[in-house]
């Protein structure tokens, strides 16, 4: 294998995504300097290590390394948060990342079906009715798949670790929301433990082991029967609570049984509906009247039996509603083929007290008797709100996929699917059954809550195949697996919560025991659960968790409708079927539940929400994560400004805030207007830009005239559409003036971070003054740690109404912060440049390997959500052409005639221009495009041409002077004639002939860079609409020498493009492959 495809694994590679905590834009000189860079004093002309290939760029690799050593310190990562393991457990290898169905569609199931199923839902179908009873299990199904929706948005926009709602939140709305809701979501979590294990002894006291009641024969008493499910529940928690403190292995294993538990319960119902298709024999009740009857053995259901006369009769007389009605006995499990469908129809809505009886005959569900005797009683108020929170526990649990992201093996693909179809797989389960109960129990049974009309057994158990014990048993461990899980989570949580710093009461709960486990996080979780124990009733606990999940999910979608709203740069999410008028829905839809639900209760979560938000504002840690509410605050006044002083904004936020300068022609109008158009492209109609001239003068003289301009800027303004603001700075000096207004212009976060500055076109004509200035601002932008935009070609750029097609070429040489990769997506969303194709180039080396290479760059890309298409250009190590050597000596030659003959500044120009021009028409095809200034015209030509004849004779004996003084042995005769000095060894020079043909070697390297560079890149990109490109650092020292070399370079690099964008990084990351 050629060695240039080996790759050497570096000891330590620096991975600037470690965390998202560490991705913040830290300076890009935390990078490791590449190992090849070992920089020479140029004064020393000693050979560099650094690749010929690349000798221009080799000032700034320190800080600025090459785009294959940025890569290859992203190749590998891997989301840091871990997941709950046995601490006393051996370390075991390395699991294998899972898949959608293992690590999201199945955890999400089993979080999703739950006790309210088993113990519930057939007596919310049978109150509601069938039609009712679909639309509240719709609706709370609708809510989680909004919410599901948002979530998959959030999720697939860049790597989200593990951490669930909270982390989501949290890093989308700020820590203040992040907080609130992390505590909300806590709180939620540990009530469902309570809920769970509330359920679990009710499945064991109600239907498995009656005989257990301690507080008596709690089917006359329902104050007995809350008191048993407090007792047995106090002692269940205790178990469980030190099985979580001392196994966490036996949790993660037992929740694959209590999976397989609820998955056979569930198949074992719909077996049993369908063969039961014709009812059943073995379950009959005792009706009176139209009334239910409860505790009345089915062979004493007669009215002549002794039994019921000895309940309903005393010494005073028998009960009025006994001796007018009848007494029939009513098969309760009547069959699909029944026709009792339509008696489960509209609903049956009670009071607390009334009797639970066919119809709505106040005769039949009043109670006028003193006693209820051994009817069946109606134990709360039902309605419809509220059997939408007592149900919506029944489809929370969505979260369990986006819970594991870190053990995903692709939790961009997988999140959305699995989540979205466990959502559809369990909304189908839950809308059949209803239909199915409906179309199979009988009315008065589905309303018997805790099925006490046939001898205390659970209807859905009475309905399944084989027999009741598939779910009593399934019910229960599938109960007591969740409770366990809640019971591991939520102290993991709260810990979490607490390492992040945000809530400083918090801070004793981030402490860890010795064996690793967050053991006071577990003390005060199992406190919280036992206070919900207290309530002993599923059917309290039940509305007050559903408040709890809905402010979470409901913050979930605003996160997502936020974002998608503001629009953020780094708002990218790989998952597309999402609309912020979904979120607002979702959003919408559970606010209305809370309060539709119990207003009482809603207003008890939304203040504990508030309290901790404020108790966050004004005490909390500041915390900077990127969020939404941090890109609302750039758009706000002086609150937000404020705000935004406290430090620089995060990367996820970071967006180009331009600072135009914009040069006047003679008429105090601006030069170049395309200018305008292009900052109006990059910013989409969004933000601010800031237009800025500089005018050479005494402010006091021409203030008229600075007004005037300023009406000119502001003009442009309008007419190119581009929003923001103009200043004209008037000051003696043009550099001083532009470095005043790059260091000063701006308040607060809506300071500029990015400049725009076009090309001197003119800078040989001109002389140094032209090209000393943009140097001067080069250096200035970089000193402020600004992003610096350089336009060339501007002129050829489009209007901004007009639409283009083709290709955008972006040239990565060194990375600089990400902004080559961010420039490009800003662009297409204008309509312009919306039907351009990204097509990413970067410039492999002998030592990289440049197929890892590339697959690197896609896989970082596709972290990105950015498309495009990726090419390694592999640049051959090449002996130095003689045309280079020609262009240096050239350049050298033109430096070193200015300082001898010290000519003036117009003079200098013209001398220049005619060797340059020599240089160009025998060496170079005119094939390539050269920049001229595009606001020179005809007039200057002709008033050129009309100077004196006086002052003609004197230039020309000027240039006769200079060719007379390199007679001898000089290059310029050679290069005239399209030849090197090499090429003519029989010419004899003199020895200072000699020092004069050698080229000094650094200028000869980057001289090489420029021009093999431009090939490649002309050769690729000749016909893109925009060539965007590094531009290299300015020369460090403020020789006169090295700075017009450096333009010199700039002119090679870019020769032959039409449309080129050269663009220099600010020092900071500006894109981030995170949430």
């Amino acid at each position: 294998m050629p060695e240039r495809f080996i790759v050497s694994k570096a000891e330590e590679d620096t991975d600037i995504y470690q965390n998202e905590e560490n991705a913040t834009g830290k300076l890009l000189n935390d990078f490791n300097s590449d190992p090849c860079d070992n920089p020479q004093t140029e004064s020393s002309n000693e050979k560099s290590s650094i690749d010929a290939n690349l000798y221009l760029y080799d000032d700034e690799l320190d800080t600025r390394p090459h785009v294959s050593t940025f890569i290859s310190s992203l190749a590998n990562y891997e989301n840091t948060i871990p997941s709950a393991t046995d601490p006393d457990s051996k370390a075991a290898a390395p699991a294998a990342r899972m898949g959608t169905l293992i690590g999201v569609f199945l955890p999400c199931i089993q979080n999703i079906f739950g006790v309210i199923l088993f113990i519930r839902l057939t007596w919310v179908v049978g109150t509601a009715g069938a039609i009712c009873g679909f639309l509240i299990v719709l609706t709370c199904c609708c809510v989680t798949m909004l919410t599901a929706i948002s979530m998959s948005a959030i999720a697939t926009n860049g790597v989200v670790p593990a951490g669930g709602s909270y982390f989501m939140i949290s890093r989308s709305l700020g820590p203040e929301f992040g907080g609130a809701v992390g505590m909300l979501f806590y709180t939620g979590t540990t009530l469902a433990a309570a809920m769970y294990i509330v359920g679990a002894v009710e499945i064991v006291l109600t239907y498995m082991a009656p005989w257990a009641s301690i507080f008596g024969d709690f089917t006359k008493d329902a104050d007995a029967m809350y008191n048993n499910f407090r007792v047995y529940g106090t002692l269940l928690l205790c178990v469980m609570g030190l099985i979580v403190f001392l196994g966490v292995k036996f949790v993660n294993k037992f929740a694959a049984v209590a999976l397989a538990c609820v998955i056979f319960s569930i198949i074992a119902v719909y077996i049993g509906i369908f063969d039961n298709i014709n009812g059943s024999e073995k379950l009959y009740m005792c009706v009176l009247g139209k009334r239910l009857l409860k505790d009345i053995p089915i062979e004493n259901c007669t009215k002549s039996d002794p039994f019921l006369a000895d309940i309903f009769c005393n010494e005073n007389g028998c009960d009025e509603y006994f001796k007018t009605n009848n007494v029939s006995r009513v098969k309760g499990i009547r069959g699909l083929s029944s026709g009792v469908f339509y008696e489960n129809i509209f609903p049956s809505f009670l009071e607390k007290g009334q009797l639970i009886s066919y119809g709505k005959n106040a005769v039949d569900i009043e109670n006028m008797a003193p006693s209820t005797y051994n009817q069946v009683v109606a134990d709360i108020t039902t309605s419809f709100t509220l059997l939408i929170g007592i149900f919506f526990p029944s489809v929370t649990g969505i979260m369990a996929g986006s819970n594991r992201s870190g053990d995903l093996a692709d939790a961009q693909k997988s999140i959305p699917i699995g989540t979205i179809c466990a959502i559809l797989t369990t909304s189908s389960v839950y809308l059949s059954t209803v239909l199915l109960f409906a179309g199979t129990v009988d009315n008065l049974l589905l309303r018997d809550k805790f099925g006490q009309s046939i001898g205390g057994k659970l209807v859905v158990a009475n309905i399944a195949w084989p027999n009741q014990w598939v779910i009593l048993v399934g019910s229960f461990l599938s109960t007591l697996g969740a409770g366990l899980q809640s019971l591991t989570g939520a102290p993991r949580l709260l810990q979490a919560i607490a390492k992040d710093e945000i809530i400083p009461f918090l801070s004793p709960f981030a402490v860890s025991s010795k064996r690793g486990e967050p053991t006071r996080a577990l003390l005060l979780t199992v406190i919280i659960c036992q206070c919900g124990i207290l309530l002993g009733n599923v059917d309290l606990l039940a509305p007050l968790l559903s408040m709890f999940f809905l402010m979470c999910y409901g913050f979930v979608n605003l996160a997502c409708a936020v974002q998608t709203l503001l629009r953020t740069p780094n708002w990218r999410p790989r998952f597309k079927f999402y609309h912020w008028g979904l979120s607002l829905l979702g959003l919408t839809l559970c606010i209305s539940i809370m309060f539709m639900t119990s207003w009482y209760f809603a207003l008890i979560a939304m203040g504990m929400a508030i309290v901790i938000y404020k108790y966050i504002e004004y005490r909390g840690a500041e915390k900077e994560w990127g969020d939404g509410i941090r890109g609302m605050a750039l758009t706000a006044a002086r609150y937000s400004l404020l705000r935004l002083e406290e430090g620089p904004p995060h990367t996820k936020n970071w967006r180009p805030q331009i600072l135009v300068l914009s040069k006047f022609n003679d008429n105090f109008m601006p030069k170049y207007r395309k200018i305008f158009a292009f900052a109006t492209q990059l910013k989409a109609g969004k933000g601010l830009t800031i237009c800025v001239s500089v005018i050479q003068g005494d402010h006091h003289k021409i203030t008229n005239r600075a007004v005037d301009a300023k009406a000119a800027l502001r003009k442009l303004m309008d007419d190119e559409k581009v929003k923001g603001f103009c200043d004209v700075l008037v000051s003696r000096d043009i550099g001083e003036g532009l470095s005043s207004v790059i260091q000063t212009i701006g308040l607060g976060g809506m300071k500029p971070n990015t400049v725009i500055i076009g090309w001197p076109y003119s800078w040989r004509q001109e002389g140094k003054q032209s090209w000393k200035t943009f140097i001067q601002t080069v250096r200035t932008v970089a000193a402020c740690h600004m992003a610096l935009l350089v336009p060339k070609g501007i002129n050829f750029f489009p209007e901004s109404n007009h639409k283009i097609g083709g290709n955008i070429d972006i040239w990565w040489i060194v990375h600089d912060g990400g902004l080559l990769m961010l420039l490009p997506f800003l662009l297409k969303q204008h309509r312009t440049w919306r039907n351009c194709k990204l097509r990413i180039f970067t410039v492999a080396q002998m030592e990289d390997n440049s197929i890892q290479m590339k697959k690197d760059l896609k896989t970082f890309l596709y972290h990105l959500r950015i498309e495009a298409d990726v090419e390694v250009v592999e640049m051959m190590n090449s002996d130095i052409s003689a045309y280079t050597y020609e262009r240096t000596l050239m350049m050298e030659q033109r430096n070193q005639m200015l300082r001898e003959l010290r000519l003036n500044k117009k003079e200098n120009s013209k001398i220049v221009q005619i060797i340059v021009d020599h240089h160009h028409d025998v060496t170079k095809t005119s094939s390539k495009v050269r920049f001229a200034d595009p606001t020179n015209n005809v007039e200057e030509k002709h008033e050129n041409d009309s100077d004196g004849d006086e002052k003609a004779k004197s230039k020309e004996s000027d240039i006769d002077g200079l060719t007379t003084k390199f007679e001898n042995g000089s290059t310029l005769n050679a290069l005239e004639k399209g030849q090197s000095e090499d090429e003519k060894p029989e010419k004899k020079s003199g020895g200072n002939a000699n020092k004069t043909l050698k080229p000094d070697e650094i200028n000869v390297r980057r001289m090489h860079t420029a021009v093999k560079l431009n090939e490649v890149i002309v050769n690729k990109s000749q016909d893109a609409q925009l060539v965007i490109m590094n531009l290299p650092g300015p020369p460090r020292d403020s020789k006169i020498d090295r700075e017009s070399n450096y333009m010199e370079f700039l002119e090679v690099l870019t020769e032959g493009l039409e449309k080129v964008l050269m663009v220099r990084g600010g020092g900071r990351e500006v894109i981030t492959i995170y949430s």
